[in-house]
């Protein structure tokens, strides 16, 4: 043990006597989370929705075929009651709900006028917003549909609620995008020269010679990055608290818990590049490169992956940062619990021990 912290306080001062290092591990988090644009979003086609049907008349079953038809909604299910609605939000799967009130159709016709209730999962606001509009286009159509020829102005006036976020927030969308985003390349790129670094000062020799175990200098390797990560892991959750507004919902023990299992995920994916290159520039080209993009593009936060290609949606689920992001807003955002995100935990676990496995057995062959 005493050898085992002698090599994590060299590290340490790799890290701290290099002023570039230690820009990159805390400015590119304080600026990314202060300046980072809102997601762009493209059109969204095929979003689950569910929906609550009290009146189950003419008019509603006319209005729920033209949302169906559309290619912008897919209708997961029927519900028959407030507590499926609540509980179908909490799932995650679906975007949007609309809820029918009794006399739908019979208000319309006789009254002129009629509600409808339109519920987004505001987690996300720049794609609740494009939906919430595409439901009053379509609404706006079935009114001019009922109208006819006739001149009474029959009015269907959609009573919209967006959860999580009601005031639509961009905040509440970047910000888990850009921890998974900022935890990824920091953890990534910077553990992935360190063992690159050895070898090209010539040092490598030394642990190469000693009894020190191959797993140890693994380790030795990423504690202090695990350390700098947590450490900007506080910023970022302090500055969106306290900058932002952005409430934390859920357990902070558990957003912490997950976030350290994260970091260890990238921090162990670094060590595996580290140990298969041969050089520092290949080492932060094939991190920058082979992170950013699929991170930016995968995560979620900036392109809904629903709207994807099946091909690239099955590619997604390689990245870990898509199952971080889905954590962090169910547990930062929406306030749920263990019991809501366990599987996305699990397959962060077994990425984890993968890439530790494949680091371990590469820096073996190299002892040899």
């Amino acid at each position: 043990m005493k050898q085992f912290i002698i090599f994590i306080r060299k590290e340490f001062k790799h890290v701290f006597r290099d002023r570039k290092t230690l820009l990159m591990l805390f400015g590119l988090p304080i600026v990314q989370i202060v300046l980072f644009g809102f997601a762009l979003t493209n059109e969204i086609n095929n979003s689950k929705m569910v929906v609550l049907d009290y009146a189950r008349d003419k008019g509603s079953q006319e209005l729920i075929a033209k949302l169906e038809s559309s290619r912008y909604f897919e209708i997961e299910k029927n519900l028959l009651s407030d507590k499926q609605l609540e509980a179908a939000f909490r799932e995650g799967k679906i975007k949007t709900a609309v809820i029918f009130p009794p006399n739908f159709y019979h208000d319309l016709m006789h009254t002129n006028k009629t509600q409808l209730q339109v519920i987004a999962d505001g987690t996300d606001p720049n794609t609740a917003t494009t939906l919430v509009n595409y439901i009053q286009t379509i609404t706006a159509q079935y009114q001019q549909q009922v109208m006819g020829q006739t001149k009474l102005p029959y009015r269907i006036v959609p009573e919209l609620r967006m959860l999580y976020n009601p005031e639509l927030k961009g905040a509440y969308n970047y910000v888990p995008g850009v921890m998974a985003l900022v935890l990824m390349l920091v953890c990534v790129m910077m553990t992935s020269i360190s063992i690159v670094r050895e070898k090209e000062l010539g040092t490598m020799e030394i642990l190469l010679v000693s009894p020190f175990k191959p797993l140890l200098v693994i380790l030795s390797k990423a504690v202090p990055y695990l350390i700098v990560s947590l450490v900007n892991l506080a910023v970022i959750l302090l500055l969106s608290v306290f900058a932002l507004g952005l409430p934390v919902n859920g357990s902070v023990v558990l957003l912490v818990s997950v976030s350290t299992l994260y970091i260890i995920t990238a921090l162990s994916m670094g060590l595996l590049i580290s140990t298969t290159t041969a050089s520092q520039q290949t080492a932060m080209l094939l991190s920058l490169m082979g992170m950013l993009l699929p991170t930016m593009l995968f995560a979620g936060f900036m392109f809904p992956i629903e709207n994807m290609p099946l091909p690239l949606q099955v590619i997604s689920n390689i990245v870990p940062a898509k199952w971080y992001y889905i954590i962090v807003k169910r547990v930062m955002i929406k306030g749920l619990g263990f019991a809501s995100v366990w599987k996305e935990v699990t397959i962060l676990f077994v990425m984890t021990m993968l890439l530790l496995g494949i680091s371990l057995k590469k820096f073996k062959i190299r002892l040899a």
